[in-house]
């Protein structure tokens, strides 16, 4: 193609470059229409005069030359595989016939703002500057896998993935690298979006971002590595948000999320290292939650916002918010689809500890205990039993003492109203009722009188159940104590 060839809005765009100068065809023309299909040669750019454009090498003296255009309808195929472009590139407000393919480019900035094109192809391009798509339509699949960028990656506002057959993802950033942050509050996406084993050493923001894929992962960021937070106020997901093994060392923002996978996991986190979780205000999630072998410093989760299936082993967490009574906690220990998970109970004390409840600490101890016993063979459960009723598994001391309390009642009421026949008249100490139900009722204490009188009739078999009573009671006192000192 000669240059002479050039229509007269190409003209434009190419005297321009050398110098720098932006043209906004949209001064001239308004915003181009919704049906840019009609012809447009007042604003029309060949993408073969373009793709020469963007390869040329010559500068104006003095000047910074780039390709700076508004409003365009850009026809044909622009293909810039593997090219170097040493200056920026704006094509905003643009409507592509085909899809631009940028695939293995080195360019110095890209910036598409608010512009309609088929798909984007850039995989494994290296961007020294910042990517730009915010505000774009794209119906098909934004292909980013393995791109470098140097500085920040804008995508606020976009819409992808809206053709209804497309059977790959809207968004491909799996093992790309972003130096700067990753911009995208208010972007939709109508399929996955796919961000594995992507590196962003800045944050990322999701905020009122829309992610659907109903029938798998709205967002697949498997093994994602942020460098700061990850703000997702307000998300709205259908599909599984996949965060599994991901590093995010500062906030993970959930708040008022809307979460949703009834078929399946709506939220997985499993093996994720993340500073804080955030759930505050969000809405009740349709779908299981996995959260297994994650580590976080700060878990922020209103019980009635998990769903009853739970996945809960090996999760570490130093503090729990918002701060609830132990029995509202308790329900989520005990949907964990994993069954008795003894893990989650001693994580779930700790962290009432930490705060200084000793007392829900405890209910939950016993709740353990409790869940335990129903896990043992059926005399072990039974012996379950008589510790829960008698002292609480140790839990409950102050039910020994009114069990001892009761039967020392009853048995000094009892033998008051009808003494024992001392064993040896001359010989036997003066009968005291108290101290002959307490000589009963303890094993070890020896007041005397046990051995200097004995019962007949119904007062006979009185005697027998406080004393086995009284073993009973001093046994299961002394597991508690034991388990008590060797929790400490």
């Amino acid at each position: 193609m000669e240059i002479n060839d050039l229509t007269p809005a190409e003209r434009r765009v190419w005297d321009a470059f050398p110098r720098g100068e932006a043209i906004d065809f949209t001064e001239d023309h308004g915003e181009l229409p919704e049906d840019h299909e009609r012809p447009l040669p007042e604003r029309t750019l060949r993408a073969s005069v373009l793709r020469r454009l963007l390869l040329r090498v010559d500068r104006a003296e003095g000047h910074t030359a780039q390709v700076w255009v508004a409003g365009a309808r850009i026809t044909g195929h622009l293909y810039l595989g593997y090219s170097t472009i040493d200056f920026p590139v704006h094509l905003g407000a643009c409507a592509f016939d085909e899809a631009p393919n940028f695939y293995g480019a080195q360019i110095r900035q890209l910036e598409l703002p608010r512009s309609t094109m088929p798909a984007l192809h850039a995989a494994t391009a290296r961007i020294d500057g910042v990517l730009r798509i915010s505000g774009c339509r794209i119906p098909g699949s934004v292909r980013l896998g393995g791109a470098r960028i140097a500085g920040a990656f804008f995508l606020d506002g976009a819409e992808l993935g809206r053709t209804t057959d497309l059977d790959e993802p809207a968004l491909q950033l799996n093992h790309s690298v972003v130096e700067g942050d990753v911009s995208g509050p208010g972007l939709v996406a109508h399929a996955q979006v796919r961000m594995v084993g992507m590196t962003v050493a800045g944050s990322v923001d999701l905020d009122d971002a829309r992610l659907h894929d109903s029938d798998g992962d709205a967002l697949d960021a498997e093994n994602l590595a942020v460098g700061s937070d990850l703000r997702a106020m307000r998300l709205q997901t259908r599909g599984r948000l996949n965060l599994r093994g991901a590093r995010i060392p500062g906030q993970l923002n959930l708040a008022y999320a809307d979460l949703s996978h009834p078929a399946g996991i709506a939220l997985r986190a499993s093996n994720a290292t993340i500073g804080e979780l955030w759930l505050r205000s969000a809405h009740p999630i349709r779908g299981a939650v996995n959260f297994r072998g994650a580590r976080l410093d700060l878990l922020h989760v209103a019980p009635e916002i998990l769903p009853d299936k739970l996945r809960l082993d090996g999760l570490t967490y130093a503090t729990l918010t918002p701060r609830e009574p132990a029995p509202k906690r308790l329900p989520m220990l005990q949907r964990d689809q994993d069954g008795y998970v003894p893990f989650a109970y001693e994580q779930l004390t700790a962290a009432y500890r930490r705060i200084g409840d000793a007392d829900a600490a405890r209910t939950i101890q016993l709740a353990k205990q409790r869940r335990h016993r129903a896990t043992l063979p059926a005399y072990a459960r039974l012996w379950g039993h008589v510790q829960d009723v008698t002292v609480g598994y140790g839990f409950r001391p102050m039910r020994a003492a009114g069990w001892l309390l009761s039967l020392l009642a009853i048995g000094s009421v009892a033998f008051a109203l009808h003494h024992p026949s001392p064993l040896k008249p001359d010989e036997s100490p003066d009968f005291n009722a108290v101290f002959y139900a307490l000589d009963l009722l303890l094993p070890i204490i020896d007041f005397g009188q046990e051995s200097a009188f004995s019962p007949t009739g119904r007062h006979q078999a009185l005697s027998y159940v406080l004393i086995i009573t009284g073993w009973i009671l001093a046994t299961t006192v002394a597991a508690g104590i034991t388990r008590t000192v060797s929790r400490q």
